[in-house]
């Protein structure tokens, strides 16, 4: 009689299901995604049971609503009239100017500060070394407080304005220029300048190519900045040559014409400039010294000059260490600027603030706060990881 086929033994496969550590891990993570989702449920849920206890709004329609109140800056036409989605879009836009300005001022600021840090002259060297240590340790905020407070109380009135040059006036409402009047020449030369950028990436790729090819080099600055200037300036004398200025005058308490920079934007964009800038040096400093130095002295003993030295042999090699942190301060430098609502600059968060005081539906407001400055940063880290990516060693 042939013998019956004993039962698996169970306990012994739960023991070698759990002793695997890929499904042990597929475990874990399950319990923790549930409990994620459980911690969800419940802030939601209770949440949406206070909003309703207590009778508050919901939802986004309160955005096609009147906004029913003026933003002093604005790069696209507003109006009180206007609805909340379009006050909440000129916050926006002034977030963005503020950012895509400072990064750039910071990024050139920084690089100069780290490159004097390692001066062999003594004293720039230490005027660097002083700027750094200071800057760093003071607050962004009281930096704030104290351009802003600069331009307030040590600038004269409109009326007793400095006029430093012809056409430009510094007073405690800001900084008026005078600009070129209102021609379609204008117009042209700006999408003349665009195609002049674009010829100039294309001769660089087209140049870089050729000397690989050929061994023969190319002048891609000087044809480059023949067209940049070229371009517009052509299309500039097809239109006429016209130089009618707007020129800002005094009409009563303020000036009328030209263009301005308002002392709230301009004591941001100091504040986040000079403080970020600080750190930045550092990042550069840091990076310059990573390079080894048999890299500068067989540079050298090719005969390449200092300045060439650090553009074509340094910085290149420096770039590689220096640009992780530096897309760090970068985002520092954008989350910042909504320090904004300090010194009274309509940045959106306080354009946000405005609309939850009149509309009371903070949820909203603070979610869209929350989501715009994630996009912002997640975009500015996707541009620098594609450089990181681009700049990188290839291995072989």
């Amino acid at each position: 009689m042939a013998a019956s086929a004993s039962p698996p033994d169970t306990d012994l496969s739960a023991s070698r299901f759990y002793n695997d550590p890929a499904k042990r891990s597929l475990i874990y993570q399950a319990g923790v995604l549930l409990m994620v989702a459980l911690l969800a449920y419940y802030l939601i849920s209770n949440t949406l049971a206070n909003v309703e206890r207590q009778s508050i709004a919901t939802g986004f329609g309160f955005l096609e609503k009147e906004a029913s109140f003026e933003i002093g800056e604005s790069l696209v036409p507003y109006s009180a009239a206007d609805t909340y989605a379009r006050a909440l879009w000129v916050g926006v836009l002034n977030t963005l100017k503020v950012s895509f300005i400072g990064i750039v001022l910071t990024v050139l600021l920084g690089t100069l500060v780290g490159i004097a840090r390692l001066s062999t002259n003594w004293l720039v060297s230490r005027m660097a070394a002083v700027y750094i240590e200071v800057l760093q340790d003071i607050p962004v905020l009281l930096q704030l407080f104290f351009w802003y407070a600069f331009f307030y109380e040590m600038l004269p009135s409109p009326r007793q304005a400095l006029n430093p040059i012809a056409g430009i006036f510094l007073s405690n409402r800001g900084l008026m220029m005078a600009v070129p009047a209102s021609h379609p020449a204008w117009d042209f030369m700006g999408w003349a300048l665009l195609a002049a950028v674009g010829l100039v990436w294309l001769l660089r790729r087209w140049a870089r190519k050729r000397q690989a090819r050929t061994g023969q080099g190319f002048p891609v600055f000087w044809s480059g900045v023949g067209l940049l200037l070229g371009l517009p300036l052509l299309v500039w004398l097809l239109w006429g040559a016209p130089t009618e200025m707007d020129v800002p005058h005094l009409a009563g308490f303020n000036f009328k014409g030209g263009i301005g920079i308002s002392p709230e934007f301009a004591a941001l964009l100091l504040g986040l400039v000079l403080y970020t800038a600080a750190f930045v040096a550092e990042i550069v400093r840091a990076g310059i010294q990573s390079v080894s130095k048999g890299q500068t002295e067989a540079a050298k003993s090719l005969g390449l000059r200092p300045g060439l030295v650090l553009n074509l042999v340094v910085l290149p090699q420096a770039l590689r260490v220096i640009i992780p942190p530096l897309t760090s301060q970068m985002l520092n430098l954008t989350k910042n600027s909504s320090l904004a609502v300090a010194i009274g600059y309509p940045d959106f968060v306080s354009v946000a603030n405005t609309t939850i005081n009149q509309t009371g539906q903070a949820i909203e407001g603070v979610a869209m706060i929350m989501i715009v400055y994630l996009c912002f940063s997640l975009l500015t880290s996707a541009f620098m990881n594609w450089y990181n990516k681009k700049i990188a060693l290839v291995e072989r």
